[in-house]
């Protein structure tokens, strides 16, 4: 921000809806909005943490960590570290906030639900190192 610059804009804050991309924002509601994100939140974190096997770089392990997901590895598979909780929390608090915005919407609610439960049911110690029916056991 260029304090004390002088420009031809009597008020700057009225060219805001002449930016580039401001005009997508109407097309959605508020309740649509906060359902997209948290379950493209989720969906990306599901992606990152719970499909993507293996080490982007070369370690000394000798291949131990290859058939692990990148929770699997985070702490050395230590459960309930403070990494792991946060991690475990950001979306519950997506969700909490999602479920306020959305006024909670029965359909609304069904769809960031599963999203929640579809992101929290993997980061269990009970499903460290499961394959459910296979996928992604190789």
């Amino acid at each position: 921000m260029n304090v004390g610059v002088a420009h031809s804009e009597v008020n700057p804050n009225t060219r805001v809806m002449n930016s580039r991309g401001i005009w997508l924002i109407p097309f959605f509601s508020v309740p649509v909005v906060w359902t997209l994100t948290n379950v493209i939140h989720n969906l990306v974190m599901y992606l990152l943490l719970h499909t993507v096997k293996g080490t982007p770089f070369e370690t000394p392990d000798q291949g131990k960590d290859r058939l692990l997901t990148h929770w699997e590895q985070i702490d050395y598979g230590m459960q309930c570290t403070s990494s792991r909780k946060f991690l475990s929390i950001s979306p519950i608090v997506l969700y909490l906030l999602t479920s306020f915005y959305t006024k909670y919407d029965p359909a609304h609610f069904m769809i960031n639900t599963a999203s929640l439960l579809s992101v929290l049911l993997p980061k269990l110690p009970q499903f460290h190192g499961v394959r459910v029916f296979g996928i992604n056991k190789y």
